[in-house]
């Protein structure tokens, strides 16, 4: 077994439960509060754990693009670091998110914070689902194109919600 594999593992055993308990009990019941979605994201948490070191998504095709991305309005926050890798864009599967979204750690790193599926908006289909949730856009996407994004912060916990388009606790330096 390999240290990418064993540090995979590690991360999903202590990730999902972590998320899972992240909920309050007597918290208003909203869609991405549904457990069944962590039970949907697993293959996305084990597909991705071992881009929380950089270099190894860098190595498997996800490249960076554009600048740190920070919402105009006031408290919402920013959604990081863009890293894409071409191959999956216009992918629905949950273990193949097309977009890694990182933030400086206190080290000056990247930490990873969540993930993105994007979809080339060039087709006359709409936006589409994933996980019960509507994509947003269509947005332009710094060398992509018009694009459907949908985050999942499922790194990094976003008072905003698992599926929101920013993250209020992700910053650009």
């Amino acid at each position: 077994m390999s240290l990418r594999s064993r540090t995979a593992g590690a991360v999903l055993a202590l990730a999902v439960p972590f998320a899972l308990a992240a909920v309050p009990a007597d918290a208003a019941p909203v869609p991405e509060a549904d457990p069944f979605v962590w039970t949907d994201l697993t293959p996305t948490y084990t597909a991705t754990a071992d881009y929380q070191y950089e270099p190894f998504a860098v190595t498997d095709g996800y490249r960076p693009i554009g600048r740190c991305a920070q919402g105009t309005g006031t408290g919402e926050g920013g959604a990081g670091y863009h890293y894409v890798n071409p191959a999956h864009v216009g992918s629905l599967d949950p273990a193949e998110p097309a977009g890694l979204l990182y933030e400086t750690d206190s080290n000056g790193g990247r930490a990873l914070v969540g993930v993105e599926w994007i979809v080339r908006a060039d087709n006359a289909a709409g936006a589409p689902t994933l996980f019960g949730q509507s994509f947003q856009g269509p947005a332009n996407l710094d060398g992509v194109g018009s694009v459907y994004t949908l985050h999942a912060w499922i790194w990094k916990d976003n008072p905003s919600g698992l599926f929101a388009p920013w993250n209020p606790t992700v910053t650009c330096p």
